[in-house]
């Protein structure tokens, strides 16, 4: 035969995908793709053969699809297979599959390969076939010759369900030609590599998506799911790319009005490839299956067993053997989710209804006894819905309380039980922190409010959403996002132009006036103050501020009606959205809440909603707190004042009613009273309780004043990993503004630790759904963020220009609290760009309003700005004033910063000795912070003072501190303790420590040996 001459490399186009149909990079793989790339590309450390298992559904092939259009991108030829279960049964099928697309290379190669391989592809064939040895011979040849043209990716799918001979011949090829550019990508379902391929074959194992990850796929669906629904659909799906699809298209259709968002189904479940499995079990096994799906998921097999009514555990074993279970630790394990989903969905009404009827009275937590009482409830029962009332908040997660309440409602027969329960429920879910879910509840409640009998009829029997429910400050049609003033603020250079909301909130269409719909009849004034609230909450996690406020409004004339507790859990809310937008009408708004509150009620009022979660309301303590934060946010200087009369709680708070109240409340009066011990101390326990919780609602309050703190207290490694978490579960929640002041906080970070990667910094669709105008203290982090990039850049022009706008043209703070805390960064950057003058009324201004006794920390960042700008002749004055309160050490950032600009004052008067004191405890603090950007500038002045750092060498100072030798050095000179304090700003108790600390590492005890120490060294 003629033999073709080989043929250029556009030839490679064969077997491609076509050009322009490139898959989506697959959420939250990024590692994954990463790791593969090196495999494509050859760079140092990647494989050349690689097998990605994983479960099914995890996203093996979707990886793939991806990995083969970068492969093309990068001008590789792609030569793909999938096995497939009947292959098993035609040889050589997938060996077909692969070469089809290069057979036309096929007669290029010698005669002898060349007639194995048509043989062993020709399906017609059935005598006669090459063995083995001689495919994998031929298939050697062809990838050898393919190679020679271009790099050649061969991707294989399913592996598992091709045969043996086939993962063989692949695998003995990349083996034989690891010279050339081949490589080979295999995936597999299971933890274990399929028969057939080489035990030491790198593997990559595909673990479920991430929290985020999974809520933006789902979110990406064409009708995803909202509220409760979309939250429980997460967390069956337990991260599985198949399970979320699968699920989210059979969520619910919302229905024109309801209490449950639960509508008819989509479509009937498919149940994709469990349904076999699941049809050819005994019906004995089916109805155990029924049983474990419909349990809680943990719940003990001795529970199951009981409801099954038998003892025999090989009742399990076919599912076992079929791969949808496993027995471990006396827990029935789903090993897929679809599979719990496809065992309940399968059956019929009345088995779910018996199974759970069952399972009712052998569970041991109440909690699951009742919402398997509830399960199988039809209609309305009053002792069921107070079962799962009682039950809600028995096991402290904010998740399951809602979804307790929210049923407990929906069985309730009569209107006043209905409304109660919707507002606890409501509650919740705001704790919990979905605004899809809030707003489904409020619509209820609203309804419930102003026509109970028309609700019970409609809403409560016909299933669906709340859709036409009006949130007050909206209009019909604007309920999916902040409402935007024609003056609104977008961030600086992030983008001004408008974006969709996010996909899969609820839309308000026209209702009733919601200022007369949360007009409550007499005795539920306390309901509707806590719906209200509820609302408010969610509206400011969305930046719309001033909706808030209006919602807050709406209910201040029943304040007085509803009790002094629920008026300053009112106020309370008020004053946290106060501090949010730093308006001042807010904070005038706060302080008309706050009068409306009674002194003092006839009889005790009942406990408000949401006592489940954060305790006791109405106990003294917890009235005297609220009332402390309230009045705080009106003036914050204050704060230091009031501290004192709160106590500082101690560990026996723990099990007090009002715990939690007062740990949040005492906190964030020890926020602005900038008490870095009892805020930390107290706002890290609050944060723990929570998180545990699942209610980040009310954590998604207090969260970002644990960042300021741990951040201004250097914190830094804490705050990054706070930062993170936090953006995840804001991201999952899809809370813009939040995600927007997590992302400035990240920032800041960044800049102090002189990490800062290329621009842009931040995203810019987070920001453009953030109304900066009425989102004063998102607006204020953010220009300090970009102040500290500039300075970290050494871009002083820019750095003035963001952080000058954390003030006014009359010199008032952008924020009252926030602003003046940035004082200091604002000076830096007015004396680089030579407009010290412009800060003088400023620091004026923040002077005044600080009153006669400023924070330690706010004396410290006022003496350390006046020194920058004022005459030269004060400012060493002003540097010692700064310093010289030891206190400020739980500042220790903004203190090490005091210090480096002395020191490079003390270099321009060539005092260079007390210069290189100061700027060796400035390296030394910013050492230990990670302070990167600090210790670099500590270390330029250091050699600008002609004393730039050596390396250690092995004298008997070497392994101390540059501090701690400074001292040793000092003390062996006959300085004091005090005389040694005062030359490095220390207090004498810090030096006395430190001296402790390093007598046994010197080998001495005595003071009197140093000098002798240092003289013998």
């Amino acid at each position: 035969m003629t033999v073709p001459p080989p043929q250029p490399p556009d030839r490679a186009e064969a077997g491609r995908p076509p050009r322009g149909t490139a898959t989506p990079r697959p959420l939250g793989r990024d590692g994954e793709i990463d790791r593969i790339t090196r495999c494509l590309t050859r760079q140092p450390g990647g494989p050349q053969s690689l097998l990605l298992l994983g479960e099914e559904g995890i996203g093996r092939t979707t990886l793939l699809r991806h990995v083969r259009d970068l492969a093309t991108a990068h001008g590789m030829r792609v030569l793909s297979a999938a096995g497939w279960t009947a292959d098993r049964r035609h040889a050589r099928a997938c060996l077909r599959q692969l070469l089809a697309p290069v057979l036309d290379e096929v007669p290029a190669l010698p005669d002898r390969h060349g007639r194995v391989l048509t043989a062993a592809l020709d399906p017609a064939r059935e005598d006669a076939l090459p063995d083995d040895a001689q495919v994998r011979a031929a298939v050697l040849a062809l990838l050898d010759r393919l190679a020679g043209f271009s790099p050649l990716l061969v991707t294989v799918d399913d592996a598992h369900d091709c045969d043996p001979a086939f993962l063989d011949a692949l695998c003995a090829g990349a083996r034989s030609l690891t010279g050339r550019a081949v490589r080979l990508l295999l995936t597999a379902r299971g933890d274990a590599p399929p028969p057939g391929s080489p035990p030491d074959m790198e593997r990559l194992h595909l673990d479920p998506l991430g929290v985020p990850a999974a809520a933006a796929l789902l979110d990406r669906l064409p009708a995803p799911p909202t509220g409760r629904r979309r939250l429980e659909i997460l967390e069956e799906a337990a991260g599985n790319p198949l399970a979320l699809v699968e699920l989210g298209r059979r969520a619910p259709v919302p229905a024109r009005a309801g209490l449950t968002g639960a509508g008819p189904a989509r479509r009937p479940f498919t149940a994709h490839a469990f349904g076999a499995r699941l049809d050819g079990l005994p019906p004995r096994t089916g109805r155990a299956l029924l049983y474990a799906a419909a349990a809680a998921p943990g719940e003990s097999v001795a529970a199951l067993m009981a409801a099954l009514d038998t003892d025999d555990l090989t009742v399990w074993a076919p599912a076992e053997a079929a791969g949808l279970v496993t027995l471990a630790e006396d827990r029935v394990v789903f090993r897929h989710p679809l599979a719990r989903s496809a065992a309940f969905a399968r059956c019929p009404a009345d088995a779910r209804h018996r199974a759970h009827r069952d399972l009712a009275r052998t569970v041991a937590r109440p909690q699951e006894a009742a919402r398997h009482r509830a399960a199988a409830t039809l209609g309305t029962s009053e002792p069921v819905a107070a079962a799962l009332e009682d039950s809600a908040w028995r096991r402290g997660d904010a998740v399951e309380a809602a979804r307790a309440l929210e049923r407990a409602a929906r069985l309730s027969p009569r209107p006043r039980e209905r409304t109660r329960r919707l507002a606890e429920a409501l509650v919740a879910a705001q704790a919990v922190g979905d605004p899809a879910w809030v707003r489904d509840l409020y619509g209820c409640f609203v309804r419930e409010a102003t026509d109970p009998e028309h609700a019970a009829d409609d809403a409560f029997t016909s299933g669906g959403t709340t859709e036409g429910a009006t949130i007050p400050g909206r209009t019909a049609g604007d309920a999916t996002g902040p409402r935007r003033s024609a003056d609104s603020t977008t961030a600086p250079e992030v983008g001004s132009d408008t974006t969709a909301p996010d996909a899969g909130t609820t839309t308000a269409g026209p209702a009733p006036d919601a200022t007369t719909a949360l007009r409550p009849s007499v005795g539920d004034a306390r309901l509707a103050c806590a719906a209200a609230g509820a609302l408010a909450s969610v509206l400011s996690q969305e930046s719309g501020q001033r909706e808030a406020v209006d919602v807050l409004t709406n209910v201040a004339e029943h304040i007085p009606e509803a009790g002094r507790p629920v008026g300053l859990v009112v106020a309370a809310l008020a004053a946290g959205v106060a501090f949010q937008s730093g308006l001042p009408e807010h904070r005038e708004t706060l302080a008309t809440l706050l009068d409306r509150a009674p002194e003092t009620t006839s009889s005790p009022p009942p406990q408000p909603p949401g006592a489940g979660l954060l305790g006791r309301l109405d106990t003294p303590d917890a009235q005297q707190a609220l009332h402390a934060f309230a009045t705080t946010v009106v003036r914050p200087p204050a704060a230091v004042h009031r501290l004192p009369d709160l106590g500082r709680p101690h560990s026996a708070l723990h099990d007090a009613p009002d715990a939690l109240i007062r740990r949040l409340t005492v906190a964030m009066v020890a926020y602005h009273a900038d008490e870095a011990d009892v805020r930390l101390a107290e706002l890290r326990k609050a944060d723990a309780h929570l998180a545990a919780s699942r209610a980040f609602g009310v954590r998604a309050w207090s969260v970002l004043a644990l960042l300021d703190t741990l951040v201004a207290t250097g914190r830094f490694a804490e705050a990054e990993s706070l930062v993170r978490e936090a953006a995840d579960e804001a991201a999952v929640l899809r809370l813009p503004r939040l995600r927007a002041d997590l992302e400035a906080q990240a920032l800041t970070l960044l800049a102090l630790r002189g990490t800062l990667p290329p621009e842009p910094w931040l995203t810019p669709a987070v920001w453009r759904a953030v109304s900066l105008e009425e989102n004063r203290a998102t607006h204020a982090r953010l220009l300090r963020a970009r102040g500290l990039a500039a300075i970290t850049l050494g871009d002083w022009d820019e750095s003035w220009r963001q952080l000058r706008e954390l003030f006014t043209a009359d010199g008032s703070p952008l924020h009252p609290f926030l602003s003046p805390r940035s004082i200091t960064e604002l000076a830096v950057a007015a004396q680089r760009t030579g407009r010290s003058a412009e800060v003088v009324p400023i620091l004026a201004r923040i002077g005044a309003d600080q009153g006669e006794r400023p924070s330690t920390r706010m004396t410290l960042l006022l003496h350390h700005a006046t020194a920058l700008t004022g005459p030269d002749h004060d400012a060493e004055q002003h540097y010692q004033l700064a310093l010289v309160n030891h206190e400020a050490d739980r500042w220790p950032w903004a203190r090490a910063h005091a210090r480096l600009d002395y020191a490079v004052w003390l270099r321009r008067h060539r005092r260079t000795v007390e210069a290189r004191r100061q700027l060796t405890g400035v390296l030394e603090t910013a050492e230990r912070l990670g302070a990167g950007a600090l210790a670099a500038a500590a270390a330029r002045q250091l050699r600008a003072c002609g004393a730039a750092r050596t390396p250690r060498t092995g004298g008997p100072l070497e392994q101390l501190t540059a501090q701690q030798r400074q001292i040793v050095q000092l003390a062996a000179d006959g300085l004091s303790n005090r005389e040694i304090g005062e030359q490095l700003f220390l207090s004498p108790r810090t030096v006395g420590s430190h001296l402790y600390q390093v007598y046994p590492k010197l080998g001495v005890s005595r003071r009197h040996q140093l000098r002798d120490l240092l003289e013998d060294g």
